[in-house]
């Protein structure tokens, strides 16, 4: 089992209550099957970043981004991992920071919908600072680079989306636009 409720109800009780909202993110048949894929053991989480040095935050590029775009890191627990040990792996793979978990800001139940089916899906994000690393991926296989950005340049990536045929990409971008109502 992966994020479990007792780990949640854990995390909440350590981080803060999140808000809690519902989304539904089109994909098409590509994507679907790609979120499908990851599902394996029963996952059905990510666990989304804004880590925070200075004003700025950290955000990273997988290697099929278009240049330009970049979002916060996220990633999931494996199975049977404990959610901090799974945060301290996740965020070295995608970022090489060491990080101090802050506030749990939002919980997003999300269904990526691609005709009449649906995965449910959800997405935990928290606020973190920075302590220290060498920011640059680990998991090169994933993660193409990693910089420190303005909150600002956001708005330069959801314009980049809106240019794309990612349902992924736009649930992450409106997901964006709920994080900094809680930033």
């Amino acid at each position: 089992m992966y994020f479990t409720s007792l780990m949640v109800q854990a995390v909440a009780d350590r981080y803060g209550y999140p808000p809690v909202l519902c989304m539904e993110a089109p994909v098409g048949h590509e994507e679907y099957n790609y979120i499908y894929s990851t599902q394996t053991f029963g996952r059905c989480h990510d666990i989304t970043f804004y880590i925070f040095k200075g004003s700025q935050v950290i955000v990273n590029a997988k290697h099929h981004y278009p240049p330009g775009l970049y979002r916060a890191p996220s990633g999931g627990l494996k199975p049977e991992e404990k959610f901090i040990e799974g945060v301290i792996r996740e965020v070295d793979e995608e970022t090489g920071a060491k990080i101090e978990l802050v506030k749990y800001l939002l919980q997003v139940n999300v269904f990526f919908s691609c005709g009449e089916k649906a995965i449910p899906w959800k997405t935990h994000v928290f606020k973190a600072d920075y302590i220290s690393g060498k920011l640059a991926p680990i998991d090169t296989r994933e993660i193409r680079e990693v910089k420190l950005v303005d909150m600002v340049e956001f708005e330069q990536y959801k314009k980049i989306i809106t240019g794309l045929e990612s349902g992924g990409l736009r649930y992450r971008a409106r997901l964006h636009d709920e994080v900094i109502k809680f930033l």
